[in-house]
């Protein structure tokens, strides 16, 4: 009788208090923004209603690229996150890296991540046309590639309502500003909220 409340009182333990970890660039870091308008505070806002002992760490850096989020990675999971949503590659992309590089730097961060049992949720991005087609096209399909090969859940593209749209973007027509932020937000919650 003991053991049976002793593993229930472990398991209502160990589904209390879930933390999720958002690794990403300037667009998780919330670039010019305060941190509370970021996307990940915002979802952590929106989650904490439901889920009381949530715990959101924002691991958004700018001019973080796929390599550097690998390296950043080690000091991450000492929180021991549950869940990890994987939003790099953007500043590749910009910088004209190789995707299959890219991709190799993604893969390590997702197998990581796996080893130690953490869901992982990639976060798709979209690249501009200056860097010619092919590129754009290899990109674009990364994400997708990885998604399948390692059975995770894809958000198909992170600025989806926000890339391109002048009124949600700062000046610099890049980063969102609060108001793309909040879709931003709404976009990640579709896959987030079912994984928790």
């Amino acid at each position: 009788m003991k053991l049976t409340f002793l593993f229930l009182g472990l398991f209502s333990f160990s589904a209390m208090g879930q933390t999720i970890l958002f690794l990403g660039d300037s667009l998780t870091e919330g670039y010019q923004l305060s941190k509370e308008e970021a996307y990940p505070a915002l979802i952590e806002k929106q989650l904490k209603a439901k889920h009381k002992d949530l715990k959101v760490i924002n691991g958004g850096v700018s001019g973080a690229t796929s390599a550097s989020g690998l390296k950043r990675m080690d000091w991450y999971l000492k929180a021991k996150p549950d869940i990890m949503v994987l939003v790099l590659g953007a500043n590749d992309g910009l910088r004209g890296l190789k995707v299959d590089q890219t991709e190799k730097n993604l893969s390590s961060v997702i197998e990581k991540a796996q080893e130690r049992n953490i869901k992982v949720i990639l976060g798709g991005m979209q690249m501009p046309t200056n860097m010619g087609l092919s590129y754009r096209k290899a990109f674009q399909e990364m994400y997708p590639k990885l998604a399948k090969k390692y059975s995770i859940k894809l958000i198909p593209f992170i600025l989806e309502g926000v890339g391109g749209i002048p009124e949600l973007n700062l000046p610099d027509g890049i980063h969102p500003n609060p108001k793309g932020h909040e879709v931003m937000a709404k976009n990640v919650l579709k896959v987030l909220e079912k994984e928790l």
